[in-house]
């Protein structure tokens, strides 16, 4: 008996206390002009339904239900158990993009900021600013251009490895062989296929805990992810350690790839990276550097396989690159500035089909928008949908048109796959590199038709085909 009031009291009270707590939050709430909408249940909020929305693919309708039944501009829910402005339109990026590091700073959900502990995503301020220079680097077009010809020996062997003779394939799960290798060769110089294989096997369960609550008990996905981030940092660590040896007996080049690089390039203030540091800004662009890009190029296989006339230009413009090189000359900087067309065809891939539909923001003091008031440390949501489905921004923004970025292009705000401000995506310029390597090589190998020309894709957390695109192939002609 006294053990029963042992537990049950103190649980009562931690309930009342929680209650009492919700209670105060709400009447404090009610006293400002907040953006309209719900915070929903206590913790919960619309989080269920939030994520219902990402597993069927229709996380567009979460958005514009809210924006037409509250406010187009901003409106408030719940998420995370945090509550969430969600800012809507180019006018909301352009608030939320300009204000980064005066007003409001980024903020992601506890799950991220535990796995991807000292990496530049959790850095704010001048902090973030140093390591975003350090990690540009590397990372910027003057450096990437040097990596370009084993970017096309790769996707050469890739395709030659794991298309060629086949009559069917599975794009999803085979483009993340490429994006992967892709992502491990230049940061790492990791090239072993079993090594490979093992690795990319536990990014898989990153991936998947990566967004969401951070429950970390067996079975669930954020503790599964937690364990496959200590064993990818494990396997870098041995990397990272047999390379400073390298390094200091000539053995390896300073240039040779992303991990060097940061082991030999100070910050601006003359700091080093600790080995923790390193380690998980490595994680974090091993992810970064391989999903988005593996959901945007199945996308763009789905896209080329639904508009044969779309492909057909592509290829044309991939053929005219081609003829202008000799047999076995691997693409140069050059190649891919002309690239054009190309270029436009993904960026509205991009548009339609965003990997990532949008990030957060922290509110650093109250702040004042569309005439609401959003208090200090309510979360703040840029979601792409918002701009790159309105009507008024782009004409029949449904059908696939990609001479909406010829010339000037989108206005400015409008077009956000990568962010904006400070902020925007470190690894761009990679993925548009990966992106239009893989389609000069794809489109002269191979037409295909999708077996499932209709099939549904879904956030989880990435934008994925929920059968993994199969995809019948026929061989081109044209090889060289």
């Amino acid at each position: 008996m006294e053990m029963i009031k042992f537990i049950v009291l103190p649980t009562v009270l931690a309930l009342f206390v929680l209650f009492l707590h919700f209670i105060i939050r709400i009447i404090k709430l009610r006293k400002l002009n907040l953006p309209k909408g719900t915070l929903g249940l206590p913790i919960i909020g619309e989080t269920l339904e939030f994520f219902k929305a990402n597993l069927e693919g229709k996380q567009i309708r979460f958005i514009q239900e809210r924006m037409k039944k509250y406010d187009s501009r901003v409106f408030k829910t719940s998420l995370f158990g945090e509550n969430i402005a969600v800012f809507c339109g180019t006018a909301g990026n352009k608030f939320l993009f300009s204000n980064e590091n005066k007003n409001v700073q980024v903020w992601w959900p506890s799950s991220v900021k535990k796995l991807l502990r000292l990496s530049f995503v959790n850095k704010v301020g001048d902090e973030g600013k140093i390591t975003r220079r350090l990690l540009m680097s590397f990372l910027n077009p003057e450096t990437l251009r040097n990596y370009l010809p084993k970017m096309d020996r790769i996707a050469q062997h890739h395709i030659n490895t794991h298309w060629k003779g086949k009559e069917q394939v599975v794009v999803y799960p085979i483009i993340q062989l490429y994006t992967f290798e892709l992502a491990c060769c230049l940061f790492l110089s990791m090239e072993d296929p079993i090594q490979l294989s093992n690795l990319s096997s536990y990014f898989e369960e990153f991936l998947k805990g990566i967004i969401g609550f951070s429950i970390n008990f067996p079975g669930t996905r954020f503790h599964k992810a937690m364990k496959a981030a200590d064993v990818i940092k494990k396997e870098i660590k041995l990397i990272m350690k047999k390379r400073k040896v390298d390094l200091e007996e000539k053995k390896a080049s300073p240039t040779q790839d992303l991990l060097s690089h940061l082991l030999v390039t100070s910050d601006t203030s003359g700091r080093f990276m600790s080995e923790v540091e390193i380690l998980d800004n490595m994680l974090l662009l091993l992810f970064a550097g391989h999903d988005t890009s593996r959901s945007a190029i199945s996308l763009i296989m789905k896209y080329l396989g639904n508009l044969p006339e779309v492909y057909e230009q592509v290829l044309k413009e991939q053929l005219e690159i081609s003829q202008g090189k000799e047999e076995g000359e691997l693409l140069q900087w050059e190649d891919v500035q002309k690239m054009k067309y190309s270029w436009n065809v993904a960026s509205e891939v991009l548009r339609l089909s965003p990997p990532i539909n949008g990030a957060y923001r922290n509110a650093m003091k109250d702040l004042t928008y569309a005439d609401y008031t959003i208090p200090i440390d309510w979360k703040l949501h840029w979601n792409t949908r918002t701009t790159h489905m309105d009507p008024t921004l782009f004409t029949n923004p449904e059908k696939f048109d990609a001479s909406r970025f010829e010339g000037e292009g989108p206005i400015p705000y409008s077009y956000v796959p990568f962010g904006g401000g400070p902020r925007m995506c470190l690894g761009q310029e990679f993925a548009r590199l990966e992106i239009l390597v893989f389609m000069h090589n794809i489109v002269k190998r191979f037409k295909w038709d999708l077996v499932n020309p209709d099939e549904n894709f879904k956030y989880d957390p990435m934008l994925e085909p929920e059968k993994g695109l199969p995809i019948e192939l026929h061989p081109s002609h044209y090889t060289s």
